[in-house]
């Protein structure tokens, strides 16, 4: 499972030009799942993202988690991560999980969101989404688990 996650100031997420998702200060979340994953992965990846520290401290440091600072956390389903960019010029998505197993391992990773952490917030999978976010920082990571 792969999570990239950005520092933001605020974040948004439209469908159909109606909002479904909205947070201020923390995180947003692009999520996508991956052939191997389960949902030992799918916690794993949650309990990184919202304890991950990128959130500067009173000295400027990058020391606190979106928990420590009670920020937001968007999460945005995102198939597009796992695929093959190694050759040529057009993504390959050959390799991609079934849109059920993806669906099913991003409900189970907004179940456990919603049981450990208080400010989530979610887009919608396989819908056409605009996402809005006005980037802090920039301060953007890659997890893998």
């Amino acid at each position: 499972m792969i999570g990239l996650i950005q520092r933001v100031a605020s974040a948004s997420v439209e469908i159909e030009q109606q909002c479904v998702a909205e947070i201020e200060v923390g995180i947003v979340a692009l999520v996508a799942v991956q052939a191997h994953d389960d949902e030992q992965n799918v916690q794993r990846l949650l309990k990184r993202m919202i304890s991950y520290r990128i959130f500067p401290d009173p000295s400027g440091k990058m020391n606190l988690s979106v928990q420590d600072i009670a920020g937001g956390v968007l999460l945005v389903p995102q198939f597009t991560l796992i695929a093959d960019t190694s050759t040529g010029n057009r993504p390959s998505f050959g390799h991609n999980v079934s849109a059920q197993f993806g669906q099913k391992m991003f409900s189970k990773l907004l179940e456990f969101a919603h049981n450990e952490y208080a400010y989530v917030q979610q887009g919608q999978f396989g819908a056409d989404m605009q996402v809005a976010l006005q980037n802090d920082g920039p301060v953007t990571f890659w997890l893998e688990v």
